[in-house]
């Protein structure tokens, strides 16, 4: 799998095990379900950033369409899902999202909350790329794989963007430091993770 440019390009540790899109293909109904709720989640996430920075203008001006876009994605596989025959199943636990916040440095005040919460929402979006990007090229229906380029050219944008604004508002040094030690934290974490084919992460 032609991984390798990608994992570099997005600044990750450790490419997705080959064998996840193999088992995420065996039930679609369990992806697309953990998908959904993917985007709901960060739909929610976006607007807890408004809501908790709103004297940053840039976070609400530039986090504002994402929102918009997250939703839409949300009722996007909603489609797919009702296209296909299928049904949104509960929404499950995210080990990966839960392992990811246990990254999180407490007690160093809002400004350092919001680099924290910027760099957290980074990694996501990378991973979600990188993961979309799999999906793409190697599921065996053709629908599918244009369907899931459209979220990985998404997810992408979304990955700068939250990356811009954490070294729009934080020195710059800082950040980056910051960056590499979550990038450390998540490939060691996914190490120690079971690879399942019904989570997207």
């Amino acid at each position: 799998m032609e991984t390798a440019a990608t994992v570099q390009m997005l600044n990750l540790k450790l490419p997705t095990d080959p064998r996840w899109v193999n088992l995420a293909e065996m039930d679609l109904e369990e992806i697309l379900t953990d998908h959904a709720y993917c985007e709901q989640k960060a739909t929610t996430s976006c607007i807890s950033l408004i809501q908790g920075y709103p004297d940053y203008p840039e976070i609400v001006a530039e986090v504002a369409p994402v929102v918009t876009e997250e939703w839409g994605h949300f009722r996007m596989v909603l489609h797919e899902l009702d296209k296909r025959g299928l049904k949104l199943g509960r929404q499950r636990k995210d080990e990966y999202v839960n392992g990811l916040m246990k990254c999180l440095r407490k007690g160093g005040g809002r400004e350092q909350s919001l680099m924290e919460k910027l760099l957290l929402c980074a990694l996501i979006e990378a991973r979600s790329c990188e993961r979309f990007r799999l999906l793409s090229l190697y599921c065996a229906d053709e629908d599918l794989r244009n369907f899931y380029h459209k979220f990985m050219v998404a997810e992408a944008g979304h990955y700068v963007l939250f990356i811009e604004l954490a070294r729009k508002y934080f020195d710059r040094e800082v950040v980056d430091k910051r960056w590499a030690e979550f990038l450390a934290f998540e490939k060691e974490l996914l190490e120690n993770m079971e690879v399942r084919g019904d989570r997207m992460h």
